[in-house]
């Protein structure tokens, strides 16, 4: 059965969005951020200070398509007004790690004793900061500030040992200000 379904999203003060077909442009004072929506059944546009996202003649398919598209723009109007932090953990038992940052380069020294340290990118967009057995991650994005902990997580992968007992690694603490 279609049916006609619109979702409001309200802009806050101090943030503008610019719509240009189905890419979406915000600014805000922390920064601006920039997504290109597929579907072209579902229409995106600006009315004074809201974002109206919607069909005509939705379905169920459709109807999924717009709460997540609502979702995504919600994320990305709270990221340039407040920006997103996640906080990780450094975890040893035997061998201390220490993680040393190089501009865009991590490095994870002596995990599990290796002699060769692992190393990860940082993505460009986020922010990271290193103290002692601490890591802060922040962006305006929630995705790069997510994916950007993922991969210290991802880094620290214990493969073909028992997860129970070699507990060490670097393991995120908190998302977006909720412990978890």
């Amino acid at each position: 059965m279609r049916k006609e379904i619109f979702r409001e999203i309200e802009i806050p003060n101090g943030t503008e969005a610019r719509i240009d077909g189905n890419t979406i442009k915000i600014k805000g004072d922390v920064g601006e951020d920039l997504k290109k929506f597929g579907g072209d059944k579902i229409k995106i546009k600006t009315e004074g200070n809201k974002i109206i996202i919607g069909s005509k003649n939705a379905t169920k398919k459709e109807k999924r398509i717009i709460n997540t598209f609502a979702a995504h723009i919600k994320n990305m109007l709270k990221g340039v007004s407040e920006g997103f932090e996640y906080k990780l953990k450094v975890v040893y038992s035997h061998f201390p790690i220490t993680v040393e940052l190089h501009g865009k380069d991590v490095l994870i020294k002596n995990f599990l004793g290796e002699k060769v340290p692992r190393k990860m990118k940082i993505l460009d967009g986020a922010n990271v900061k290193v103290d002692k057995d601490f890591i802060t991650v922040s962006s305006h994005s929630k995705e790069l500030a997510g994916q950007t902990a993922a991969n210290f997580e991802r880094a620290t992968r214990i493969a073909s040992r028992d997860r129970r007992v070699f507990q060490d690694g670097i393991f995120i603490t908190s998302k977006g200000g909720k412990e978890v």
